[in-house]
């Protein structure tokens, strides 16, 4: 019986190539419809300073350790304006003089009434000192039987007369020095004068016009308004939950809106004992934070990029961040890489985010220190504002910078 011949079965090429195809349709197919890792901006978990801070509600106002808004104790027209705006006065310098004629004569009437009742003073007692004389020595004469008991009583007599005209001339000496106080306290009330060192803020009146002193409760414009720029404080509102952590010599950093870039070292220097409540506005208690270096001074001024120095002026709108705890070389993290419930996002070695729970501890608005929950080194998201940054998703570092 014959044998059927033997088959020969190709290797299934097609079959192998059709299989492929798909496959690569799958993984293209996979490849353009996957997710795409998102783009996410990393800051490393460092050690170093953080600080617990509080800073004022609204803005804070510079004001001078002296400022006094004068006028003159009496009123009357004024006569001599001695300075000007913006002037440098000395202490007891004169700012300006009101019309004072008739209390200069009366100072000129009191001098003359002085010296003739010095001259009257000279003569009188003169004249009571001889008395004196002769009656010791009608007392002598009587004495010796030379003189009667009644010549020697009417020479004493005389003599204490004398005496006594010579007392009331010395009292009357007095009395004109006294009128002539009157006077010049009158003349001083006529002249106003620096209190202390300063510069010339204001005047508001003019040669010629009438200056009044302002009377208890009713406002008037001051004739001149003193301010002395060489000791300056901030003035600062903190609202009553912060400022129970407040205390009088805590350092602090002054900001000021027109000196960009350079914050003043300062100090908390007053407390007000009390809660300022307006209507619309938040309960808070004015602190007063002086500076620690002289603001005045040019190289404490020199702003880097800016050609000229700047000044501090009276009345600039002023920030302060005073420091009430600090602790150094402690785990942190920027605060805006915190989400809610004080979590954060990690990012792995395999690319994907995970949600970390952490545990803080002093915080500002700048860092926050971490207790635990991180370790130093690990790298967290600071883009979370960026569309598709969530735990589980993969994620590309944009660029991963230290913790400032």
């Amino acid at each position: 019986m014959a044998l059927p011949p033997h088959s020969k079965r190709g290797f299934p090429w097609r079959r192998v190539a059709a299989v492929s195809v798909l496959a690569l349709l799958a993984l293209a197919a996979w490849f353009f419809t996957r997710p795409k890792p998102v783009s996410v901006a990393l800051v490393k978990v460092e050690r170093g300073l953080v600080e617990a801070t509080v800073s004022n509600t609204r803005a804070g106002t510079i004001k001078a350790c002296h400022r006094a808004k004068l006028a003159p104790p009496a009123g009357g027209q004024i006569a001599q304006l001695r300075v000007k705006k913006g002037q440098r006065v000395a202490a007891g310098q004169v700012l300006l003089e009101l019309w004072n004629r008739d209390l200069q004569a009366q100072e000129r009437l009191a001098q003359e009434q002085l010296k003739t009742s010095v001259a009257r003073e000279r003569e009188i007692c003169t004249v009571a000192e001889a008395a004196q004389r002769d009656a010791g020595r009608a007392q002598q004469l009587h004495a010796k039987n030379f003189v009667s008991q009644e010549a020697m009583e009417r020479a004493t007599s005389e003599a204490k007369a004398r005496q006594a005209s010579c007392d009331t001339a010395r009292s009357e000496i007095e009395q004109s020095r006294s009128r002539i106080s009157v006077a010049r306290a009158g003349l001083d009330r006529m002249v106003l004068r620096a209190p202390f060192d300063g510069i010339v803020a204001d005047i508001s009146g003019e040669l010629g016009e009438y200056a009044t002193p302002s009377p208890p409760g009713i406002p008037t414009p001051p004739a001149i308004d003193l301010i002395d720029d060489r000791c300056l404080f901030v003035s600062a509102p903190i609202d009553e939950v912060d400022a129970s952590a407040v205390r009088v010599g805590q350092s602090s950093r002054i900001t000021l809106d027109a000196i960009k870039g350079k914050p003043f070292p300062g100090k908390v220097k007053r407390i007000a004992p009390y809660v300022i409540d307006i209507e619309k506005q938040a309960r808070t208690v004015e602190v007063e934070v002086e500076f620690a270096e002289p603001p005045n001074d040019a190289s404490s001024l020199k702003i880097a990029g800016q050609k000229n120095n700047e000044s501090l002026l009276v009345g600039y709108s002023a920030d302060v961040e005073i420091v009430h705890d600090a602790r150094e070389r402690v785990l942190r993290v920027p605060t805006q890489t915190l989400m809610e419930g004080k979590r954060v996002l990690l990012y792995r070695p395999d690319g994907v985010l995970e949600e970390r729970k952490v545990t803080t501890g002093l915080a500002n608005w700048e860092h926050t220190e971490v207790i635990s929950g991180l370790n130093e080194g690990d790298r967290i998201v600071s883009s979370l504002d960026r569309e598709g940054v969530k735990a589980g998703e993969h994620a590309i570092p944009e660029a991963a910078s230290p913790a400032k």
